[in-house]
């Protein structure tokens, strides 16, 4: 329990290398019990072994080209003796001599990431205690220039914006943003951060009523399905590797998920013709494992956890959709009747397909969605919250 204070030490030269400036790592014990053990060890290693060999110490901090400054890490009163203060010797306990990845704000840079550079490699005596700094963007409200923060008070909770968005959409909205970036918060960047997530959850379902069979359209050129899909994999990798280069990311599966649609859309000339689920159960697999990775799940929104009222819920909609089906099915049949008579059926049977309507519209105040296709129908959950498409429920 002890806090660091650093005091500059130069060579006397003025004219000397950025490299032969170092730090005395002082000790400044602060009201509390008596260091002991690793921390006592920790301590007093740091101030034996932070200055090379051939230095000195300064006389004053004022003579230094960036004077006396402020205190980096020394001990404070507001530093309760529950809570040690942050400093370099606790974090090299942990970590050792040298991290893989430190993070932090870009406001953080400097002075204060270079600081605990200089500490770290003083303390340890090595040219390099860090290998990557990621500094991220800030945070902005658009139309404002500072960042938000609780300190300017122009900040909104994580619980207020759960009322109105999942959290898979903001983690959406980070990634179209690259992370050194500043990003304005703002209703339309969230709204489209959305769409884009429904879009991409709307083409999963799609194609999997399309591999069930329940999803008639064209033709599929596998063959460009395979390689967009090759492509999109390639992109991506490339992208990631590129300084996480989300965004790009983002875009290359959005892609994938356009080109799919188009095939999927595409009407059908004769019914009954070859298929090609084997593709789209690629692409859905490699979708939903990139979205998965980053956080973010586009599940089947009709699965159910083993509770037993879940599984109820999920066999009562079965029915109720199933029953709609046929009765939607009925009023639409019309058989070899003639013209006239077939005209006449369908006024006859109006009433069916408005009831079958106003039923899909009722249970969307329940939360359940249901699409009708070709020769069948499908439903989802819903997010109650916003009335859209629930991605991961």
């Amino acid at each position: 329990q002890c806090s660091v204070s650093i005091t500059a030490a130069c060579t006397g030269n003025p004219e000397s290398s950025v490299e032969s400036l170092y730090c005395d790592v002082a000790l400044s014990w602060w009201c509390g019990p008596e260091p002991t053990g690793s921390w006592r060890h920790a301590c007093k290693s740091a101030s034996h072994s932070a200055l090379g060999p051939g230095t000195h110490r300064c006389a004053s901090a004022s003579v230094l080209c960036w004077g006396a400054g402020r205190r980096h890490l020394a001990q404070t009163p507001q530093m309760s003796t529950s809570l040690p203060p942050r400093v370099c010797v606790a974090r090299s306990l942990v970590f050792g001599r040298q991290l893989d990845i430190h993070s932090g704000g870009a406001d953080l840079a400097f002075p204060h990431h270079e600081n605990e550079i200089a500490q770290c490699e003083a303390f340890h005596q090595c040219r390099q205690w860090g290998n990557y700094f990621l500094h991220s963007g800030h945070l902005h409200v658009k139309g404002k220039e500072e960042k938000m923060s609780k300190s300017l008070k122009n900040y909104i909770t994580i619980k207020d914006f759960l009322k109105t968005s999942p959290p898979d959409v903001f983690r959406l909205f980070c990634m179209r943003s690259s992370y050194r970036s500043a990003i304005d918060y703002s209703d339309g960047t969230m709204l489209e951060a959305k769409q884009l997530l429904l879009a991409a959850a709307a083409f999963v379902e799609d194609a999997r009523a399309y591999m069930k069979g329940q999803l008639v359209c064209g033709p599929i050129r596998d063959d460009v399905l395979w390689e967009r899909l090759c492509h999109t994999k390639d992109a991506v990798k490339a992208a990631l590797a590129d300084d996480f280069d989300t965004p790009t990311a983002v875009d290359a599966v959005m892609d994938l998920v356009h080109h799919g649609n188009r095939q999927l859309k595409a009407h059908a000339k004769e019914p009954g013709g070859p298929r090609s689920p084997a593709v789209f159960g690629s692409i859905v697999s490699y979708i939903e494992q990139f979205f998965e990775t980053v956080g973010i799940s586009l599940a089947d929104r009709q699965s159910v956890s083993g509770d037993s009222s879940q599984a109820t819920l999920h066999s009562v909609v079965e029915e109720l959709v199933r029953f709609r089906l046929q009765v939607r099915q009925f009023a639409l049949a019309t058989g070899a009747a003639t013209r006239e008579a077939r005209r006449q059926q369908q006024l006859d049977r109006q009433p069916l397909l408005e009831a079958c309507d106003a039923l899909r519209r009722d249970l969307i105040a329940h939360g359940i969605s249901i699409k009708d296709r070709s020769s069948t129908s499908t439903w989802e959950l819903l997010d109650q919250r916003t009335g859209d498409q629930r991605p991961g429920s």
